[in-house]
């Protein structure tokens, strides 16, 4: 597999953040902390479980569920169906997806979602391996996520573009995809945060379309790396940034089926117990299993979408008594 110049350079970009780091914003964590306690975890490195469309190294805390609703609209530029006539995107809905996600431990969060598009039902399940410690004794935050999806869209659209031939066979098990990641993020100080995202996508079914450009076939497998980070600018309000670069020759230069790498851009609003991402992106879909194997919009041709994400935490049980 050849790794483009422009996928390079993110990487480098990517590794060169993660390394070369301030030591006086650890001093000042430290500083802040009363510099008394060993091996404290940085907390809060995200505020909220995704930062816009790629998940943060954040969990669930033990006996609490995170209630979400994530919403993206239609496009905003005339020239990628949009305009005033759709009255910038408002008129038309590209993903709803409505999510619970359960704190089984401070680190281990499942959960359950359903999405518009492609009618996808999914669960997924999130494990913190390491805290990143105020004192240095652990740099990173590492975290794995995993999520599996099940479309039961009617046949005639699931399979939509399958050419009849009498030795292919309908299967349910063509409906489900899976997304594995490993979550890798560092917190700079208290305004700045970044995160690295390897990923690894496989989907049971996919047409076997031919990309009549450079005559590479898609493929069931899908490998991306993904980078996303938050800035403070005070403490109630935030800019936060994701992407994606996908490791596809389908994908690449397709006039026929054009892709575009996944880029979200936006703001993170904290208000007592909500937390507000008010934001633009060129993704439709609002879970890995979509977004990923198939963003076709633009953001040059105005195929962005303005959209939010609303979550709310609410404690599981009666409180214990003493």
């Amino acid at each position: 597999m050849i790794i483009s110049k422009k996928g390079l350079a993110f990487i480098a970009f990517a590794c060169f953040g993660v390394n070369v780091y301030s030591q006086d914003d650890m001093l000042a964590l430290l500083d802040s902390a009363g510099g008394k306690k060993t091996h404290e975890k940085v907390i809060a490195t995200f505020k909220g479980s995704k930062i816009i469309n790629m998940q943060s190294t954040e969990t669930v805390k033990a006996g609490t569920m995170d209630f979400s609703v994530t919403h993206r609209f239609g496009n905003i530029g005339e020239q990628s169906g949009g305009g005033g006539h759709q009255l910038y995107g408002f008129d038309n809905s590209a993903d709803i997806r409505i999510g619970f996600d359960f704190g089984i431990t401070d680190n281990l969060t499942l959960g359950v979602g359903r999405s518009k598009q492609n009618e996808l039902i999914d669960g997924l399940l999130k494990y913190r391996i390491l805290s990143q410690t105020l004192d240095n004794h652990v740099p990173l935050t590492l975290a794995v996520y995993a999520d599996v999806s099940y479309s039961p869209q009617a046949a005639n659209q699931f399979y939509s573009g399958v050419v009849k031939n009498a030795d292919f066979k309908q299967n349910d098990i063509h409906r489900f995809a899976y997304t594995t990641q490993l979550l890798i993020a560092r917190k700079f100080g208290w305004r700045f945060s970044m995160q690295l995202t390897p990923t690894y996508q496989h989907r049971n079914y996919v047409l076997g379309s031919i990309n009549a450009d450079n005559g590479s076939v898609e493929s069931n497998d899908l490998l991306a790396i993904g980078g996303g980070f938050r800035f403070k600018i005070t403490k109630r309000l935030g800019i936060i940034a994701d992407y994606y670069y996908t490791f596809s020759d389908f994908r690449k230069n397709n006039t026929a089926n054009p892709y575009y790498h996944p880029l979200a851009l936006g703001f993170e609003i904290e208000t007592g117990g909500h937390v507000f991402h008010l934001n633009f992106t060129n993704a439709s879909g609002i879970i890995e299993n979509n977004y990923i194997p198939n963003t076709t919009d633009s953001w040059l041709k105005g195929g962005f979408k303005f959209g939010f994400n609303i979550s709310r935490v609410f404690t599981l049980g009666g409180k214990k008594k003493h």
